[in-house]
């Protein structure tokens, strides 16, 4: 676990803008869009240190998750721009302070369960929600925490 610090409080506030701005710039669904960039390679790198040094905008972000996985025009459902933007620092507080990867924490935590922790949370300290999420799903978070969660996810969907 690290301490978030100013590199990692612009990656909150990127991932943050990027969602938010995924209500205008894709065609598909707000849930549709959140799975696709959290399984997508923009993620990966996103959550290792360095992505602030690429000189890519969000529109060649968008670009590049669309490119990954297609156009879609799927689904219906967009989420608010102050919901996406939570989200989105959320998502990335955690990958940041816990180090673990965009996909781990999406298999912990959906983005419709989230979704309804937004008015509960959102004023919260990020720390503070991801605690009360973690002890909520009885996660006692260490960094391979996370990867036991998923382990026990995949044998009870595999019986």
């Amino acid at each position: 676990m690290r301490e978030i610090n100013d590199y990692g409080l612009k990656m909150c506030k990127y991932q943050g803008d990027l969602f938010r701005s995924s209500i205008d710039m894709v065609r598909c669904s707000s849930p549709i869009f959140l799975r696709r960039f959290m399984y997508s390679e923009v993620a990966v790198r996103m959550d290792s240190d360095g992505f602030l040094f690429e000189s890519t905008d969000i529109t060649d972000i968008i670009n590049e998750i669309e490119g990954q996985f297609g156009e879609s025009d799927y689904g219906k459902m967009k989420y608010s721009e102050n919901e996406l933007y939570w989200m989105g620092y959320l998502y990335r507080y955690w990958a940041y302070t816990k180090e673990c990867s965009s996909k781990s924490i999406y298999k912990i935590v959906k983005p419709a369960e989230l979704r309804e922790l937004y008015f509960s949370y959102h004023s919260l300290d990020p720390s503070q929600a991801i605690e009360r999420i973690l002890e909520a799903k009885g996660i006692a978070f260490e960094k391979d925490m996370i990867k036991k969660g998923v382990e026990i996810l995949r044998r009870i969907r595999n019986g």
